[in-house]
């Protein structure tokens, strides 16, 4: 329910969320929470010791550090200027190396085409205009034999009451105005633009927050939010 990447519209992020990154319990909690989880959805399926990765929309860098920590190569690329400085001061003070650029994913595809292992696009479709050419340019930016993961939130009811009136409104767990309804996507349109890039779905889980916990947990519901693997022929 919380983004990796700045959504275009909401109300512009300031110095003051940027610099919240790195707080567990400060403005990005919620991804703080459910990290964990991502990250071995992604290593139990692909293994990412050694794997060449493109974390796309990075943010501050809370996904690209995980994967760097499990022995993978991240390039991590955001459109934000403000998270990717706190993601590179981050990363310097925690010793690792991670390579975090400027650009979006239409942009590393012209210069990185194929150069790939593993992408991930985390909490970012659902904040862009157009996912379907994100989708489209993350399987392009995919070695033969390689991987995509992403999630996002569901188009349905059940999505609508948690995401934005219970998460924004009611118990404020992400800003007002981060989520916009009618950019959600449904697993199958998903799943329907990376078969026409030549891509299998391997896996799809449910994501279900648990806020009361600090955590989350995997479960065959997808009608919020929900984790898709593809691999490449």
């Amino acid at each position: 329910m919380v983004s990796d990447a700045e959504d275009p519209g909401a109300p512009a992020e300031d110095s003051g969320w940027a610099s919240d990154w790195w707080d567990p319990d400060g403005s990005y909690a919620t991804l703080h929470h459910i990290n964990p989880l991502r990250l071995r959805f992604i290593d139990r399926r692909i293994p990412l010791r050694a794997l060449k990765v493109a974390d796309i929309g990075c943010g501050g860098g809370l996904l690209a550090e995980g994967l760097a920590r499990a022995g993978a190569r991240v390039v991590g690329i955001d459109t934000s200027e403000a998270a990717l400085e706190t993601a590179q001061a981050h990363a310097l003070a925690s010793g690792l190396t991670i390579d975090y650029r400027l650009a979006d994913a239409a942009r590393l595809r012209q210069s990185d085409p194929g150069g790939f292992d593993l992408v991930t696009c985390m909490e970012v479709l659902e904040h862009v205009a157009d996912p379907a050419a994100i989708v489209n340019d993350c399987a392009g930016l995919v070695r033969p034999g390689g991987a995509v993961v992403c999630s996002t939130i569901n188009r349905t009811l059940a999505s609508w009451v948690l995401a934005i009136g219970v998460a924004e409104y009611l118990l404020g767990l992400t800003r007002k105005g981060l989520h916009r309804y009618e950019r959600f996507i449904r697993p199958e349109e998903i799943v329907g633009w990376m078969r026409d890039a030549g891509f299998e779905l391997t896996d799809q889980r449910g994501l279900w927050y648990l806020p009361g916990l600090k955590t989350a947990i995997l479960s065959g519901n997808l009608s919020v939010n929900y984790l898709l693997a593809f691999r490449s022929p």
